[in-house]
């Protein structure tokens, strides 16, 4: 009975964002902006109709896990090779440039503050660790909420892969590295890399194997059948690997986006347009959960308490982000328009910030638990205000793009 009223909650917490979106929309808002909203107003800390028993239940994770590697094809399923090619090095280097600009910049001015106030100055890394976490999920949702298209949308879509890539394999090298420093327990870098690149690895083999067959499929509906059975495959496998770590860290978009970057570009056109037109809505019922889920445990009162540490937080990793971004873009001779407004499409944060936050803390506790009041409270009221702001500026940075509606202009 409780599972049943779980989902009856569920259920209404969807319908109530859906309703807010549609109303958000119709102010020529990302819907988006209507699912966060909602999200925090029915979340643990206000209403509490997405409380902490659903959130935490175990079958509400596995569902949304498996929605995550849903969303993850929306990612794979733009990544075919044959028309990355040619933007693929641009891809990788601002990807690059984007992400140590970040790390640079957050642990730089966090160095300096904390030399300045006898904090320890590894705080400073693990901050710039954690601001180099983006989270796809809102500009990707404007993208696909205001019909996006054109050079900034071609570049975000792959870079949003490849961005939690590089952003995970920093953060845990720089977790090693402070734990080494401040503790006698010593993590091994060849185990952090396999965790970082452990989604790719699954998705991509159960993505192979399952494209083999997908490609000896006659009907539609088999293939469409085979497709889904193999991301279920994709997905229990993460969850039982998830299930054996102290910490969730098994990233189920990467799982799906590698998965289905696979079939992608192994199945014909026709076939590949076919799975699509069945998933999309169903892309679009998950990113709605994914989006809930991320803005309910957001506390808003932490709007209210933030102090200069958060709003320092929240400014220099946008400056690392935007100039970052730009750096690489015109490094590799990149559209103006890839230049000037890529960044802005990069701010959104809160989902995985919030997950390296609480490793962050775990790390922490036992041999510095002085130090966690200052990351815990700093994160999560930058993840609270970061995320309005950057969902707003993201769309801006379409507008001012020229690619609202481009999709639906083409289609």
């Amino acid at each position: 009975m409780t599972i049943l009223s779980e989902i009856i909650r569920l259920a209404l917490a969807i319908i109530i964002a859906f309703i807010a979106g549609r109303l958000i929309s119709r102010l020529k808002l990302p819907a988006i902006l209507g699912w966060l909203i909602t999200g925090i107003i029915i979340g643990p800390h206000a209403l509490g109709l997405l409380n902490d028993g659903l959130l935490g239940s175990d079958w509400f994770n596995s569902a949304e896990s498996l929605l995550e590697c849903l969303f993850g094809i929306m990612i794979g399923t733009e990544m075919i090779w044959k028309q990355m090619k040619r933007s693929g090095p641009q891809i990788i280097v601002t990807t690059i440039t984007e992400s140590l600009g970040t790390f640079f910049v957050v642990s730089a001015i966090f160095g300096v503050i904390f030399y300045l106030t006898d904090v320890p100055i590894y705080l400073a890394f693990i901050f710039g660790g954690i601001a180099l976490a983006t989270a796809p999920a809102p500009s990707l949702s404007v993208v696909d909420s205001l019909k996006t298209d054109g050079p900034v949308t071609r570049t975000l879509i792959p870079m949003a892969a490849l961005d939690d890539l590089v952003g995970a394999l920093v953060f845990f090298l720089v977790i090693a590295f402070v734990s080494a420093h401040i503790s006698t327990v010593d993590i091994p870098i060849f185990l952090i890399i396999s965790l970082v690149f452990l989604p790719v690895v699954i998705g991509g083999i159960v993505g192979l194997i399952f494209s083999k067959i997908m490609q000896r499929t006659k009907k539609g509906s088999t293939t469409l059948t085979v497709m889904i059975i193999g991301l279920l495959l994709s997905a229990v496998i993460g969850h039982l690997i998830n299930s054996t770590l102290d910490t969730s860290i098994i990233n189920f978009m990467l799982i799906g986006m590698s998965y289905s970057i696979v079939f992608a570009n192994m199945l014909e056109k026709e076939k590949l347009d076919a799975i699509m037109k069945v998933m999309d809505p169903i892309i679009g019922f998950s990113m709605i959960v994914v989006i809930l889920n991320l803005a309910a445990p957001l506390d808003y009162h932490l709007i209210f308490s933030a102090g200069l540490y958060t709003a320092i937080y929240i400014i220099a990793r946008a400056i690392g982000k935007y100039s970052g971004a730009y750096l690489g873009a015109s490094l590799t001779h990149a559209p103006k328009t890839v230049q000037k407004y890529l960044g802005l499409t990069l701010l959104p944060h809160s989902g995985v910030s919030l997950v390296f936050t609480g490793i962050a803390i775990s790390v922490l506790q036992g041999n510095a638990p002085e130090c966690v009041p200052i990351i815990q409270g700093t994160i999560a009221a930058a993840a609270v205000i970061n995320e309005i702001i950057a969902v707003f500026l993201a769309r801006q940075g379409f507008a001012w793009a020229g690619e609202l509606h481009k999709a639906e202009s083409r289609a």
